[in-house]
């Protein structure tokens, strides 16, 4: 609504467009669902929080973090998308798209990372949320053949969304896959 009035010509907040149509009972249409992506897994490994919403990192190849997030595509469906940032340069330096959200999804993008820094992650550690994939045997399994410790962050919080939109950069790290 605010985008249409402000096409119109009108210069207008946001919040009196929120005022006025909680005033007149009118609720906008929310066009897409709710795609939940981390879910967790009930059984999973206690794994230490070593970056402790620290989101920086004095050297490359020292501190990654990873999340997944979908890409509606058309037609009602969803490709998944998961990143591998290195926390240093901000920069992506893994991924994987897919149609499903797999523990394969989230080690194919870590496996990803390695091969961009020459193969493997010695000494480097990886922070994810509590999502399934990332709690699972497999991703741990991958983690210990590269070299990686995990941390994960706690229940229940945002761990993961500072580090999306550092102060240096305002567009999320995966629109590199797109802009150029």
């Amino acid at each position: 609504m605010t985008a249409e009035l402000r096409a119109a010509g009108m210069k207008i907040n946001h919040k009196r467009v929120e005022r006025v149509m909680r005033e007149h009972g009118i609720v906008g249409l929310r066009l897409r669902k709710k795609v939940r992506t981390t879910i967790p897994e009930p059984d999973a490994a206690p794994v230490a929080d070593l970056i402790q919403r620290d989101f920086t990192a004095a050297e490359p190849n020292t501190r990654y973090v990873g999340d997944i997030t979908y890409l509606p595509v058309g037609g009602g469906r969803l490709l998944h998308l998961a990143t591998v940032v290195d926390l240093h340069s901000r920069r992506m330096m893994g991924r994987s798209i897919a149609d499903h959200m797999r523990t394969e999804l989230v080690v194919d993008a870590l496996q990803a990372a390695a091969h961009t820094r020459g193969g493997r992650l010695e000494g480097a550690v990886f922070h994810g949320d509590n999502g399934a994939q990332y709690c699972s045997r497999e991703f741990a399994r991958a983690c210990r053949r590269l070299g990686v410790t995990r941390s994960r962050g706690a229940v229940g919080r945002l761990t993961c969304w500072k580090w999306w939109h550092p102060p240096s950069s305002p567009r999320p790290a995966a629109w590199s896959l797109w802009i150029r």
